[in-house]
Formats: structure tokens, C-alpha cells, sequence
């Protein structure tokens, strides 16, 4: 795993998905070329103390050059404090310090990709559709939401060949009710020998949910954990996650560094 780089990233550009979410490009090459789905990178919103901590995002799309090499990286934003403020307002040009890349990401298995989306929660699923696809593997994004206008970015995913589906809580696109409406229901009816990999990323109770479907059809998942992280190198103990050891108990491991993509199986749920 290659070291992380401390960045002052040139901001690219700045598009409005809606009133509370932002996809930010950054020119950062030397990061973007180190990057693997499922990392992370934190980011500096102020030069100040306010907020005074680093924000981690996951890479949302790993940015190419003309010539094919990496140059950089989008993240999906959501307002939600002064941090992310700053960011879904900032103007081409603008940089803001990044550290990374942070964290393990995605362990990319042979066979089927099946992507579980809730929210924010999409943020690792456009690389990881990318890699997928250069494979050669078939990718479904299983996508969730409050509402219809909560969905993002169905047409980039479709553009490349990743199937599609969705569910939303009040029912005004796709299946009405959680994500983990139309994913049980292909669980259910997927041929025993068809190799499936789960990949979740969203709210804990979401990932719970998937964990338990998945274990329950025999299938692997990986979920990526969104722990709140003070430092993102493993030295504040703020994101910690308890995991099975062979003890009752367990014992706590930090979503930084040991993940944040864990086995499904392998975390303990409350």
C-alpha cells in the first residue's frame, strides 16, 4: 500500500447535484494514481480552527487525462456542517489540503459486482463500477434513497453498462421501501453457482441489513463503514469498529487503517 501524500489540491470544478449535495474534481495526479476503490482522503476545509479537524471522503471518480493517466479525483459532497459548506461553495481554482490515499479499500473479487448504495453511500461505487468494467465483470448498482430527486448519477452508471436498481422510501422510483427491498429479492432468486460479491456502503443499520442478506443466501459482502474519524492514520481511536476475534467480545479495530471496507461477516453488530 503506497504512502499517503499531503496535497494542496487545485479545485477543478464544482457541480450542483441539488441544494445539499456537490461533486467537487480536484487536480491531484499523484494521488488520484495511487488511489484504489474504497480509499479515502481527507480534506482540509479552512486554513483556520473552524472546524479544526480534517473531513474524509471517499474517491468517487478516479479523473483521466487525455493520455489516459490519472489526474485527479471527484468526491460526492453533502452539506451537513461548515466543513462540507465550504466545499459544496468552493470555485475552480480554490485548494484545499489532501491527505491520502487513506485506508483499505474494496478486495475485488472474480464474478458479479453487486453495489448497495444508501445516500452518500454511493461515494466509492463510481470507481468501483470503473475497475469492475475494465474487467470485463457485470456490475448492478443497487441504489436507495428518500425520494426520486435523492438519486444521483444513474445516467453516468448506465453509461457504462451497470445495471440499475432502485428503491425509495416514498416509493417515487423504483421499489418503494429500503435498498434492501430489491436486493433481497435477487438474492432470492439468483442461481446458487453464480458467483456474486456484495458491496455496501451506507448507514449502519443498512449495512447490517445487507450483512445479515447476504450471509443468510451464502454470499460474501464487503461493506464500507462511514465512522466518524478524527485523524484518518489511526492514531485518534475516534472511528473504531468491534470485530469477531474468537472471543466473546470481540475486540476493536480502527475503520482507518484496518478498513474502513470490512467482511461483512467478520464485524459484530449492535
Amino acid at each position: 500500500m503506497a504512502a499517503p501524500l499531503d496535497l494542496d489540491a487545485a479545485v477543478l470544478s464544482n457541480t450542483t447535484l441539488s441544494p445539499d449535495y456537490s461533486v467537487l474534481a480536484f487536480d491531484a495526479p499523484a494521488i488520484a494514481s495511487a488511489a484504489a476503490p474504497g480509499q479515502f482522503v481527507m480534506v482540509r476545509t479552512s486554513p483556520g480552527t473552524d472546524p479544526l479537524l480534517r473531513r474524509p471522503f471517499s474517491f468517487f471518480e478516479l479523473l483521466r487525462g487525455t493520455d489516459g493517466t490519472r489526474s485527479g479525483f471527484s468526491l460526492l459532497v453533502k452539506r451537513v456542517g461548515p466543513g462540507t459548506l465550504r466545499l459544496c461553495d468552493a470555485r475552480p481554482g480554490d485548494r484545499f489540503p489532501c491527505l491520502g490515499p487513506l485506508g483499505r479499500g474494496f478486495d475485488i473479487r472474480p464474478g458479479e459486482a453487486w453495489m448497495v448504495a444508501g445516500g452518500v453511500g454511493l461515494a466509492p461505487f463510481a470507481t468501483l463500477a470503473d475497475h469492475v468494467r475494465q474487467a470485463g465483470a457485470t456490475a448492478v448498482l443497487y441504489y436507495g434513497a428518500r425520494t426520486g430527486s435523492d438519486l444521483f448519477y444513474l445516467d453516468w452508471f448506465s453509461a457504462r453498462g451497470v445495471g440499475l436498481a432502485l428503491a425509495t422510501e416514498d416509493g417515487s422510483r423504483g421499489a418503494h421501501g429500503r435498498v434492501t427491498v430489491p436486493l433481497e429479492r435477487d438474492l432470492a432468486t439468483a442461481a446458487a453457482d453464480r458467483p456474486v460479491t456484495i458491496y455496501a456502503c451506507g448507514p449502519e443499520p443498512m449495512l447490517k441489513a445487507v450483512a445479515r442478506l447476504s450471509s443468510a443466501h451464502g454470499r460474501p459482502s464487503q461493506v464500507s463503514t462511514e465512522q466518524i474519524m478524527g485523524c484518518g492514520l489511526g492514531g485518534c481511536y475516534s472511528c473504531v469498529v468491534r470485530v469477531h476475534d474468537g472471543t466473546a467480545h470481540g475486540h476493536f479495530a480502527r475503520s482507518c487503517v484496518n478498513g474502513p471496507v470490512f467482511s461483512g461477516d467478520a464485524i459484530m453488530w449492535e
